[in-house]
């Protein structure tokens, strides 16, 4: 019966039925092929019904909408002049300012498609008007708009925490050093790159003459309140004044006050098409979340996690070997797989597999959501590769080419994140 539901999912999968109905429909089958079975009709549908009934799930749409007010609120503008005011005329010094721009973008949206969306939008532009390669600047936003679930607060974050049964604080704690690191990575062969192809310093040293030419003062106050945001999101969490779920109410209100009335980037009329927007980006990942509570409930009764634990014990003897093969799992599902539905099937089969070997929940946690990160950048799903096209008009294909080295330093950082858990564990 085990295989039977595997074989289905998988080839509901592979001819593009969507990850939802595919679990929906996959959760009916052993009902089906016999009437006795534990997981009956009403079952399904209550699992399904219920698969929402959870407090810190509140928090995906809230921060989804208030990265959608961000994206459009010229939040990310302010951030990268700041930035580069300080660094625009080192080396790569605009390039890196990109970087570090998603990191930031990423506190405040914990989306990697909306960082894309909103920082690409505005600094590929920029850079091609600056003579980078188009291909290259639409490829490092694509792979740096990782970050944004790696740095927290982050969506896949809370829905990790949900149904592996952690602390989503802890989590977003967790994300911190990795994503610096990750972010540094990235910005060590950006560096490269520039040393080999070279920059037009006059151009750069024009541009960010402008932004230097408004004074540090007036700098200031235009970035202030992009700058406090992650410090109210992620202050009130760590200082125990809000959960998870109130901070993402929080943002919402913050990003709207300050898009309409400080920056007054947005206007009320732009509200409806934001709404919209948000809730079109929300209304799969939930329905996801609900069909694969009643999924997950039937592969329980079909013992499958503690079969699967019993072959993993058996096959792979080691810890360090055990994460070598999980590694290369999520690597190849995060090329098929978008990340909700990947960390949803794969954590609560996983995480009690690799616990029992001594590795640390919320570390198991980082290694997973920074596994499916670089499948943002990896085709066929690869969705930080179509925002991306959509923004500068750059062949998927192309973008994926260019973003292969960016990508081998990411790796080396899931490599140290991997085998050095202090990196995730020690903030804790």
């Amino acid at each position: 019966m085990s295989g039977m539901v595997l074989i289905v999912f998988v080839v509901l999968v592979v001819i593009s039925i969507p990850i939802a109905s595919s679990m929906a429909i996959t959760s009916f089958l052993p009902w089906l092929a016999d009437s006795s079975f534990a997981a009956g009709p009403v079952y399904l549908i209550r699992s399904i019904a219920s698969g929402l009934d959870s407090v810190p799930y509140l928090a995906i749409p809230m921060f989804i909408l208030s990265g959608t007010i961000m994206s459009k609120g010229a939040i990310s503008e302010k951030l990268f002049d700041f930035i580069s005011y300080f660094i625009g005329k080192k080396r790569a010094g605009l390039p890196c300012a990109v970087i570090i721009t998603c990191l930031f973008f990423g506190a405040l949206s914990g989306s990697a498609t909306a960082t894309v969306a909103a920082v690409g939008s505005m600094t590929i532009p920029v850079l091609v008007a600056l003579n980078y390669d188009k291909v290259f600047a639409t490829a490092l936003v694509a792979v740096a708009g990782g970050l944004g679930v790696i740095i927290p607060p982050s969506i896949p974050m809370i829905v990790y925490a949900t149904v592996a049964g952690v602390s989503v604080g802890d989590m977003f704690i967790a994300g911190i050093i990795p994503g610096i690191l990750i972010a540094v990575c990235l910005m060590l062969y950006t560096y490269y790159y520039c040393w080999k192809h070279g920059e037009d310093k006059e151009r750069i040293n024009e541009v960010v003459d402008k932004i230097r030419a408004k004074g540090f003062g007036k700098l200031l106050r235009e970035s202030f309140w992009a700058l406090l945001t992650p410090v109210i999101i992620l202050g009130s969490i760590y200082g125990g004044l809000a959960t998870p779920t109130e901070a993402a109410v929080i943002s919402v209100f913050y990003s709207l006050i300050v898009s309409l009335f400080i920056y007054k980037s947005l206007k009320p009329k732009d509200l409806i098409h934001i709404f919209k927007e948000s809730v079109e980006y929300c209304l799969p990942a939930l329905f996801i979340l609900a069909t694969a509570a009643a999924f997950a409930r039937v592969l329980a009764i079909l013992q499958m996690p503690q079969n699967l634990g019993i072959w993993i014990g058996s096959t792979f003897g080691t810890k360090m070997t055990l994460l070598i093969a999980i590694n290369i799992f999520l690597l190849f599902l995060g090329m098929v797989m978008d990340t909700t539905p990947a960390i949803v099937i794969v954590a609560p089969i996983l995480a009690p597999i690799v616990t029992s070997m001594g590795v640390n929940a919320v570390h198991f946690g980082i290694i997973v959501i920074v596994n499916l990160a670089i499948g943002f950048v990896t085709p066929p799903i690869g969705t930080n590769l179509f925002v991306a096209s959509s923004v500068s008009g750059v062949e998927v294909l192309a973008i994926a080419k260019k973003a292969i080295p960016f990508l081998l330093f990411f790796l080396v950082a899931l490599i140290l994140i991997t085998y050095i858990p202090a990196l995730s564990l020690l903030l804790l």
